[in-house]
């Protein structure tokens, strides 16, 4: 692990996004180690200093190699602000974090909902990132293209929704006799709209910090996106 590079990008990332009370409070919480000072001239802001040094004592503390990875990056994650958790969790990946071993109960947790084979392809390391918010909206823009591909329509979002899985749409579900087989047609047509309202018109418009996901909800939504999935692979395109 590049412990002293680490120490000195982290610090610089994360100087303007966070205060020394902070960080010294993280440090003391997550890392548990001693705080020592490493003096480093080419570092000018306090509070990237602050972050060195306490990223220098845990690589000076003896512990396990998994006991430090998993320190440092709940120490990384837990300062970081959303929109940074993803390239700050590649550059610790990049410099010898096991990122993924770190974060296996994570990992776990994902692959327990069984998703759709595109849902682990669109969300999966965006999740392991704690990057919930872009998580749930790529799976939603990877379905909107897979149904728009499917239904041949130049529509898209609500819009399109609506259309194509409506009784008189493209994308049959059904025969669409049986009044529980309307049923089934109008729950996905209003199913994929509501997503698409919810979940792609807002994180399409919206900074992450004024739509906020927390991992419970990102899970749960991953599981909505990978049913209309497989609703959509049964699904049978009939222009009549």
């Amino acid at each position: 692990m590049e412990i002293r590079l680490i120490a000195t990008q982290i610090g610089d990332r994360l100087k303007y996004v966070t205060s020394v009370n902070e960080i010294n409070r993280v440090g003391q919480s997550i890392l548990k180690v001693r705080k020592e000072n490493f003096t480093n001239d080419s570092i000018t802001s306090v509070r990237a200093q602050e972050v060195y040094n306490w990223i220098m004592t845990l690589g000076k503390t003896s512990m396990t190699k998994e006991d430090r990875n998993q320190r440092l990056v709940k120490f990384c994650m837990e300062l970081a602000p959303e929109e940074q958790k993803g390239s700050i969790s590649e550059f610790l990946i990049a410099n010898g974090c096991d990122y993924n071993a770190v974060n296996k109960d994570h990992l776990n947790e994902f692959h327990s909902r069984n998703y759709h084979p595109e849902i682990i392809k669109h969300s999966k390391k965006l999740f392991l990132q704690q990057n919930y918010f872009h998580s749930v909206f790529e799976s939603a823009k990877a379905f909107n293209y897979s149904v728009k591909q499917k239904a041949q329509s130049d529509k898209d979002g609500q819009d399109l929704m609506m259309s194509v899985f409506s009784l008189n749409g493209v994308l049959k579900l059904n025969s669409g006799i049986t009044e529980t087989e309307k049923n089934v047609q109008d729950g996905v047509k209003f199913l994929s709209g509501g997503l698409m309202r919810a979940v792609r018109n807002p994180t399409a418009h919206e900074p992450a910090l004024d739509w906020p996901i927390n991992k419970q909800e990102c899970l749960d939504f991953l599981s909505m996106i990978s049913f209309l999935f497989h609703q959509l692979e049964k699904s049978i395109y009939y222009n009549g």
